[in-house]
């Protein structure tokens, strides 16, 4: 029995020897630098990117969809600014076809509607391909954004060796429950210490898909291996930010955070969905860092300790944690040196967060370490052992054959004949209404693309 406490001390020194070692780099890294390596002014209005922000949307909540899109309505951004909604065969379109509406008479917004659902990220491309703006900001439907987002964004994508670029995110819904509290707490570490400290070396490894901007003339050449990606010979529908990130990095631009670029997104205020939440990001993390493995090499050696801490950490932690319960059940011996330990950690770690956040909140973000521990962990292990599984497990995404998709583009009247995307859209086929309780709003178009 001796063996099974040696082992769980064994494993929480080294997980303590090598959290110490990356979060105290972490953390050095994440400071502010002195200076920026390109002006924080944006270029002459004649100069100035033009940028399409997409928005895709499936069963979103009317009112979450209608402050998104009234967020980005009021961007104070001094260049073309273009919005393609992409309805992605919601179930509820009779009633999010209203908030449609209220927005049809604004020229710079354009409509697409898909038949059936084939997944955020074939909605995203499905935009993508229509529109023409020299940067594209991916936004989600139930995300807001502050009104200087798109310049924030732009100013960082003036440097042309920046393929992509996101904002700092936090919880709209934080003060709903407990967990919500948690969730935004969370998310301040992963933008402010992680992100931070990865930017440092143009190498942010997940623009996270609420609220990132990327170069199109990169977009364009990486899209057909972001809609393709494989795992083990299935399709991969899930962490498409992370894996568009990387293939950013591969081709060779930096990927950079923007802490001042807020962005204000609903997070889960249940756990059931947090954890089905959880689980399809630890799949999608595991799967991009097999990838990510082979950028190591080109990348400053912080980049491979970031990765090892967050992927070795974790093991350490799970074999401490499995060895002292082992212990408690065999021998009703309590593991103490491994309680103390990570109960020192916490608290030295949420005292910093509260320091450099300026706020005593932080304090409470001990209590994710009990999740951690007794869910997220094995979420983890679990995640590990079904990588091939790609189910949303919130939501249906099936693939039309051939890879095609039936898209009806709603034609705002307003806007003059570039609503439609001009050229672009190359296959009209038909006009037709988009329903009986919308034919007020626009006539549309249907446009057949993939054929």
């Amino acid at each position: 029995m001796d063996l099974l406490a040696t082992a769980s001390t064994a494993a929480i020194s080294c997980y303590a020897l090598l959290s110490a070692a990356y979060k105290s780099m972490q953390m050095a890294y994440a400071l502010p630098m002195d200076r920026s390596p390109v002006s924080d002014e944006l270029v002459g209005f004649d100069l100035l990117p033009s940028v399409d922000v997409i928005v895709p949307s499936f069963n979103e909540d009317p009112r979450a969809l209608s402050a998104c899109l009234a967020s980005i309505a009021s961007q104070q951004y001094a260049g073309k600014l273009r919005v393609y909604v992409v309805d992605d065969g919601s179930s509820n379109r009779d009633v999010v076809v209203s908030v449609h509406g209220a927005f049809a008479g604004d020229p710079r917004f354009s409509f697409i509607l898909l038949d059936k659902n084939v997944g955020k990220r074939k909605a995203q491309i499905a935009a993508i391909r229509r529109s023409s703006g020299d940067l594209v900001l991916n936004v989600d439907s139930d995300t807001t954004l502050a009104s200087d987002v798109v310049t924030k964004l732009a100013l960082k994508m003036q440097d042309p060796a920046v393929g992509a670029a996101m904002g700092q995110l936090i919880a709209s819904n934080r003060s709903d429950t407990w967990l919500t509290r948690l969730i935004d707490m969370e998310y301040w570490l992963a933008c402010n210490e992680e992100r931070a400290a990865q930017a440092r070396f143009g190498a942010v490894m997940c623009c996270c898909g609420p609220c990132a901007m990327y170069r199109r003339s990169a977009l364009l050449l990486l899209l057909d291996q972001y809609e393709t990606q494989l795992f083990r010979g299935k399709p991969s529908d899930f962490g498409e930010d992370r894996h568009l990130t990387i293939l950013m990095l591969k081709a060779g631009l930096r990927t950079e955070y923007v802490p001042d670029a807020i962005a204000a997104t609903v997070v889960p205020d249940r756990l059931g969905p947090y954890l089905r939440q959880q689980l399809r990001w630890a799949r999608s993390t595991f799967r991009d860092t097999l990838l990510a493995l082979r950028l190591l090499p080109s990348l400053d050696r912080y980049l491979t300790l970031d990765v090892v801490g967050q992927n070795l950490g974790p093991l350490l932690l799970a074999l401490s944690v499995l060895a002292g319960l082992a212990q408690l059940a065999l021998t009703g011996a309590v593991p103490w040196s491994a309680v103390l330990m990570i109960a020192s950690m916490t608290i030295i770690r949420c005292s910093v967060a509260a320091f450099r956040a300026r706020q005593l909140r932080f304090l409470g973000f001990s209590v994710h370490t009990f999740i951690n521990v007794f869910l997220l962990l094995p979420l983890k292990a679990y995640a590990l052992c079904t990588l091939s599984n790609s189910d949303w497990l919130s939501r249906n995404a099936p693939t039309l054959p051939n890879g095609g998709e039936k898209q009806i583009l709603i034609k705002n009247p307003i806007a003059g004949p570039n609503a439609t995307g001009g050229s672009e859209v190359a296959h009209s086929i038909r006009r037709t209404d988009l329903s009986r309780s919308s034919s007020t709003l626009v006539e549309s178009e249907s446009v057949f693309s993939g054929e």
